[in-house]
């Protein structure tokens, strides 16, 4: 018999439960991820597996809004049903991917039981809304710069003020997308959050790229309803000689308003949905 010892390491008495007790030994629990690494690891997750299946959507998205300005070109002149046109063909992109494909998505998750996965992670579920949000508004940047700028000099309208994008496309992104998360997780079937999506990007058509003072008024009143208005209303006093600021910055600040409510929403849709 070989006698191994630890030089000055005492008996581990009491680290052992005695034989024949079947008392269970309860491990601690890891801590729970806290919300911004865990909403960087979901968006990062979420930009590398839509990166190549959403590239073609955006195409199609992109060439959609750059398809309604030239069919609208020989209807609208210029002056402001121009800077309407353009302003609302950009915002499009935006609703193209934040609304419908994140709408679809998330019913595809409920009914696929991919919320299960989610479920199990120790992430806050603001994080899983967030970073899935955050992924797809990522990738309207392209099509709605690539929109504005086309649209710009097809309606020979100044380029001098289109960094208000910048403000414009993260913000819309915010509200169109937690109202797109919302719609599909809380449609009970997946057809119906795909149907509900759809509905969703051609009230932002419709509404959007429509001169405001051609609709009738009731029609005038869902589009105040509609989250991506503002921003529209936004990028397209930004086109005038002189803009107004202060009616800029209150747009911008309305539609970040109903971004953190519309994402608000989804989250509680979430935590609804992930426990059923």
């Amino acid at each position: 018999m070989v006698r191994a010892e630890v030089s000055g390491a005492e008996p581990a008495t009491g680290s052992l439960p005695p034989a024949g007790d079947t008392a269970a030994v309860v491990a601690p629990l890891a801590p729970r991820a806290r919300l911004f690494p865990a909403l960087a690891a979901v968006y990062r997750a979420q930009l590398s597996r839509a990166r190549v299946a959403r590239i073609p959507l955006l195409f199609v998205a992109t060439f959609q809004s750059v398809g309604i300005m030239v069919l609208m070109r020989g209807v609208v002149e210029g002056g402001a049903e121009a800077r309407a046109v353009v302003a609302g063909s950009s915002v499009l992109v935006v609703a193209f991917v934040a609304l419908n494909l994140l709408a679809q998505y998330f019913g595809q998750l409920r009914a696929g039981g991919g919320l299960d996965h989610y479920a199990t992670l120790p992430v806050p579920p603001a994080a899983v809304v967030l970073g899935a949000a955050g992924a797809y508004a990522s990738f309207t940047v392209p099509g709605t710069i690539v929109t504005a700028v086309t649209g710009s000099v097809l309606f020979q309208l100044p380029m001098t003020h289109l960094w208000v994008l910048v403000a414009v496309i993260p913000l819309a992104g915010a509200a169109l997308s937690g109202l797109g998360a919302a719609l599909g997780l809380l449609a009970p079937r997946q057809e119906l959050a795909t149907l509900l999506g759809q509905l969703g990007m051609s009230a932002a058509l419709l509404l959007g790229v429509l001169p405001a003072d051609r609709m009738p008024g009731p029609i005038g009143w869902a589009r105040d309803l509609l989250p991506s208005t503002y921003g529209v209303e936004a990028l397209s006093r930004s086109f005038g000689s002189h803009p107004d600021w202060a009616v800029i910055a209150l747009d911008l600040a309305v539609c970040a308003v109903v971004g953190v409510l519309s994402l608000a929403v989804a989250t509680w849709a979430y935590r609804r949905a992930a426990v059923r």
